[in-house]
Formats: structure tokens, C-alpha cells, sequence
């Protein structure tokens, strides 16, 4: 075994290694803080560098500021003429009506109201068949009331026409649902000769494109018919013994339209909110915003006046007996996008007067798709009606604007459910597809070009609500954005759309309320659509700038990009680096088109509801 002697370290030495180690602590510490100071000062170097060019271009920004306002104002002046067209286009009608002479009264002139409804009052002994060919001139007289308080700007309504249009559209509901049950009346008064062969009781179905009436009245009370299905169709009930036996009869109205709510009033508008933006000051930009803001409420007044208007499918069951089960097929097609989705509710008998919906009172509820059955059980005779969540399609998944053609224009919202796709061309809008859950679903309102209210009215009485009302923040979380903001951002979105493409950005959700985010790039027919070339813009309704990040980017930043500048616009901002194409032809977009994209871009609040 052989081992080493270990080499004595001395005092001295001990002494010197720690001094050596402290020296090279020192040292490296010194070099550490010269390095921290050196990187600072680079930092504090490139701060200042970013500053100063940062101040460079808002001083730049606000030099021309003035400028690219007054060029906005011009281009804005699209939206004054297009109410210009749309004032012109309703005087137009009221010229076709007083020169059609057809005997229907003018909506809008209270006499020729009040003398087409004391009329038609007076006016006994009609059969169900002529009220339902009367109902068409009444339901077209409530349709062009409702348009009239929609679509005219609240500056040219008076507090007086307002309740004017409300009670006569009010007196042609209650009138018309009296019609319906006195020509009922009338019918079972020929029970005995509208009697079944078979059954020997009496069945009677008289179909339109507005109402179905089925009417069935026990005149043999033979108690082993419990079972009634009116020949031809999959409407049928089923009543309890001690019904079978008794003098009764049952009508089933189903009507496609609502005949059971009672109109809301609609708040009458503020004269100091009359101001319409058309009344833009192009030197103020304080009035600029006064006007906008304006408009916003006057959206929202609009928005909410629209969702008092919509309700599903109605099925009206009378009488009061006990334990009645109803069997009937989906009458309206598009019920079946939203079948998995619909709450089944009756009117309460005891709040009737408040016209309250309720969910108690009806069970056994089953949906045979293939079918389209709906099988239910009812405690009560009553008005039974499907109802939709109206917020179901909220919040929105993302969104596209994309130009189609010349002053032609596809919007794309996406929802959890389903995807809609809207053309927009000149004054006029067309649902162009639906997917229900990545599957194409037939709508009959496909291929129908309609104007903006009365497409928005006809998509919410087909479920599919995009449209937020001023209380719907109650209900969806949203990612709210200041309307001032929002309001200047469509705006100009709508003046670019003719040859810009926006969409959906993440980077939306994680900016403040103040600002907006969005991707937009020059639409080119010849371009790749699978991997466009997106722009991110940020937009605070004073200032646009092109970020740095992309939609693909890990972290959000408000840098700018490399040789990129800010404007007071869109337009401007856009300009940079569009081709001057697109720039002429944003400039000759037409003024109804602009005016009912930057509607329908209001109107679904995109930038907030996404």
C-alpha cells in the first residue's frame, strides 16, 4: 500500500489565494457593472432614438392632421347623400300609393287609418277565407308601420306620429285577432255540414302563406276517438276521456307571424340626440365627434326598436280544458337551424294580461328530426310558441369583409354554431349561405335581396340573431369598445370595403377599450385567398398606425412597423401601401352601397361582440 504525503499549506500562502480570489470577485463584478451600465445606456440610447422618432411622427401626424380630416370629410359626404336617396326613395312611395289607388289607406295619414279600421269593423258575417284575404292588406299596413318608425331618422319623427303609428299597428292586431275568432265562430256554426265521413265529426284546414287554421268540433262524443290527425299533414292531438265526451271543439291557428305579443312602445327620441351625422362640421372636429356619438344613439334607439319586433314560430292552441297532447310538424323551415336550441313555452293564463311566457304546464317534449315532429303534452288549452335565446350567436368566434366586385361585398360572422355569410350590394343585402355546424343548411331567404332593416327583421325571425340591441351586454360578455371609436372605425371600414378586406385579430381582445385592432389587406382578384398578406391596424378613432406584430405573434405589442408613419385615418393609413387602383376606387365607391355596409357593420358591432 503506497499513499502521499499531503503538501502543507502555509499561512503566507492561505493569505495570498484569498486575496487572489477576492481580487477576481472584484473583477468580475466590475466588469458586470460595466457591461449593466454599457447595456443601459444603450437601452436609454435606443429609448431616446425611439422617442425622438416617435415624437417626429405625431409632430408629422398632427401637421397634416388637419389635412387628412378635411379629406375624410369628404369622402363622408356619402352618407348625407345616401339618407338624401333614401328620404327621396320614401317620397317616391307615398307617390306610387296616392296615384295606385287601390283602396288601402296611406300608413302614415291617420284619417285614412282611423276610416279603414271603423270599416272593416262594421263589417259582419265574414267568412274565415275572406279575413284571411283581408289579413294580407292588414299585415302589409302593420309591415310599412313598423318600416316607417325603423327606418325614418328620428329628427323627421314627431313625438305625436310615433303614438300615432304605435296605436294604429295596436288597433290592426287586436282587430285582426277578433276577425279571426268571430270567422271561427262562424264556421262551427256549419259543424254538422263540414262533418267527417268517418268520424262523423267535424275537421276543417284552410292553409295560406300567412296562417293555417285547423279546426276540429266533437259532434259524435264517442269516447274511443281520442286521437284526431287532420287528413294530409302531421297536425294532430290528443284529448283525455271525459273531453271525448263532451261538447267541445279545438282550433289550432298557427300563424307566421307573431299575432299574441302585444306591441312595446318604443321611446320616443330626445330632441337633443336629433342631430344626424350628416351635419358634419369638416373644420370642428369637436362636432365631428358630437355628431357621431349622435349617431350611435340613434343606432342603439333602432337596434332596440328591431328586437321588439322579432319572436319564432306561433302555434295557438283555445279553449280551457285539461290534458291535451299536440302533435305538429315544423311549419317554418327555418326552425330546423335552430331546433337543438328552442325552449318550448305557453302564455300564462293567470298573466295573460302581461302577456308572460312560461315553461310550466308542458311536458313529454320530443323532436323526431328526420321527421321534423314535434310531439308535447299540454296541462292547458293556450297560445303556445318556440322560443330562441336571442343571444345564442354571441359572442361572435371572428369575422370577414371581403369585396366580391365592384361596389359588391361579402361579410362572413362565425359563431359557435353556425357561420353566416351576407352580400351587400348598393342599398340592398342577401343571405348568401349558412353552415350549421360546418354543414350547409338550405335558408328559404337565400338569394333574396332585401334593404338593411328589413333584412336584419327577416334574419332575426329566422334565429339567426346577429344583431345586439343596447341591453345585450347584459347577456353576452363582451369585449367592450368605446362607440365613439367603434362608429369612426366602420365608418371608414365602410368607406374602404369596396377594395379592402378586414377580418378578425386575436390582438382585439388584449388592446383597452380605447382602441381597436383588425386585419385588412388590398383585395386583388388574381391573389392567393389561402395565405393572404394580412396588415394588423390599430385604431384609437383619432390615430391609425400599422403594427410590428403578426396575427401569429406570441405577445401583444402597440410598436409600430418599420418605415410605417401614423394617420388620422384609415383612409390615410391604407393609402401607404395600397396601389393607386384601389385608392380611385375607393373614391368612386357608390354612397348607398358605402351607407349599407357601414349599416350592417353597426348593426352587428363586430368589434365589440367578437
Amino acid at each position: 500500500m503506497s499513499g502521499s504525503k499531503k503538501k502543507k499549506v502555509t499561512k503566507a500562502e492561505r493569505l495570498k489565494l484569498l486575496q487572489e480570489e477576492e481580487e477576481r470577485r472584484l473583477k468580475e463584478e466590475e466588469e458586470a457593472r460595466l457591461k449593466y451600465e454599457k447595456e443601459e445606456m444603450e437601452r436609454l440610447e435606443i429609448q431616446r432614438i425611439e422617442k425622438e422618432k416617435w415624437n417626429r411622427l405625431e409632430a408629422k401626424d398632427l401637421e397634416r392632421r388637419n389635412e387628412e380630416l378635411e379629406e375624410l370629410y369628404l369622402l363622408e359626404r356619402c352618407f348625407p347623400e345616401a339618407e338624401k336617396l333614401k328620404q327621396e326613395t320614401r317620397m317616391l312611395s307615398q307617390w306610387k300609393h296616392y296615384i295606385q289607388c287601390d283602396g288601402s289607406p296611406d300608413p302614415s295619414i291617420a284619417q285614412e287609418m282611423n276610416t279603414f279600421i271603423s270599416l272593416w269593423k262594421e263589417k259582419t258575417n265574414e267568412t274565415f277565407e275572406e279575413v284571411i284575404e283581408k289579413s294580407k292588406v292588414v299585415l302589409n299596413l302593420i309591415e310599412k308601420l313598423k318600416f316607417i318608425l325603423l327606418e325614418t331618422p328620428p329628427c323627421d319623427l314627431q313625438d305625436k306620429n310615433i303614438i300615432q303609428y304605435q296605436e294604429s299597428i295596436l288597433q290592426l292586431q287586436e282587430l285582426l285577432h277578433l276577425k279571426f275568432n268571430v270567422a271561427t265562430e262562424i264556421l262551427l256554426r256549419q259543424a254538422s255540414t263540414l262533418a267527417d265521413l268517418d268520424s262523423g265529426n267535424m275537421e276543417k284546414v284552410i292553409k295560406d302563406e300567412n296562417v293555417t287554421l285547423y279546426v276540429w268540433a266533437n259532434l259524435k262524443k264517442n269516447p274511443r276517438h281520442r286521437s284526431v290527425r287532420f287528413s294530409e299533414t302531421q297536425i294532430g292531438f290528443e284529448i283525455p276521456r271525459i273531453l271525448a265526451t263532451s261538447d267541445i271543439a279545438v282550433r289550432l291557428l298557427h300563424t307566421h307571424y307573431d299575432h299574441v305579443s302585444a306591441l312595446h312602445p318604443v321611446s320616443t327620441p330626445s330632441k337633443e340626440h336629433t342631430s344626424s351625422v350628416t351635419e358634419l362640421v369638416k373644420d370642428d372636429v369637436e362636432n365631428v365627434e358630437k355628431a357621431i356619438s349622435k349617431e350611435v344613439e340613434e343606432e342603439s334607439k333602432q337596434q332596440e326598436k328591431q328586437s321588439h319586433l322579432i319572436q319564432e314560430e306561433k302555434l295557438k292552441v283555445e279553449e280551457e280544458q285539461d290534458d291535451i297532447e299536440v302533435k305538429m310538424s315544423s311549419a317554418e323551415e327555418e326552425s330546423e337551424v335552430i331546433k337543438c336550441e328552442l325552449e318550448m313555452k305557453v302564455l300564462s293564463e293567470t298573466v295573460s294580461a302581461g302577456k308572460h311566457w312560461r315553461t310550466d304546464g308542458i311536458s313529454n317534449v320530443s323532436y323526431k328530426p328526420n321527421e321534423r315532429l314535434v310531439t308535447f303534452s299540454l296541462d292547458t288549452f293556450g297560445p303556445v310558441t318556440l322560443i330562441q335565446d336571442a343571444h345564442i350567436n354571441m359572442p361572435y368566434q371572428s369575422w370577414e369583409l371581403r369585396p366580391l366586385d365592384v361596389n359588391k361585398v361579402l361579410l362572413t360572422v362565425t359563431t359557435v354554431f353556425t357561420e353566416i355569410q351576407i352580400q351587400i350590394k348598393e342599398n340592398l343585402c342577401m343571405l348568401s349561405s349558412v353552415k350549421l355546424k360546418d354543414k350547409k343548411h338550405i335558408s328559404i331567404l337565400e338569394g333574396t335581396w332585401m334593404t338593411p332593416i328589413p333584412f336584419i327583421i327577416a334574419l332575426k325571425e329566422a334565429g339567426l340573431n346577429i344583431f345586439p340591441t343596447r341591453y345585450s351586454h347584459f347577456y353576452v360578455v363582451i369585449n367592450n369598445k368605446v362607440p365613439l371609436v367603434e362608429v369612426k372605425a366602420y365608418r371608414q371600414m365602410a368607406l374602404l370595403s369596396s377594395t379592402f378586406a378586414f377580418g378578425w385579430s386575436k390582438w382585439n381582445l388584449l388592446c383597452n377599450s380605447t382602441k381597436v385592432v383588425f386585419k385588412v389587406r388590398e383585395h386583388l382578384p388574381e391573389e392567393c385567398t389561402e395565405n393572404p398578406n394580412w396588415a394588423l391596424l390599430m385604431f384609437s378613432g383619432d390615430r391609425a398606425q400599422r403594427l410590428k406584430i403578426k396575427e401569429e405573434s406570441e405577445a401583444f405589442s402597440e410598436a409600430l412597423k418599420e418605415e410605417t408613419e401614423f394617420h388620422s385615418t384609415l383612409y390615410h393609413m391604407v393609402r401607404d401601401f395600397a396601389s393607386k387602383e384601389a385608392m380611385e376606387k375607393v373614391r368612386s365607391s357608390n354612397c348607398q352601397f358605402v351607407n349599407s355596409v357601414c349599416h350592417m357593420l353597426l348593426s352587428t358591432r363586430l368589434l365589440s361582440y367578437s
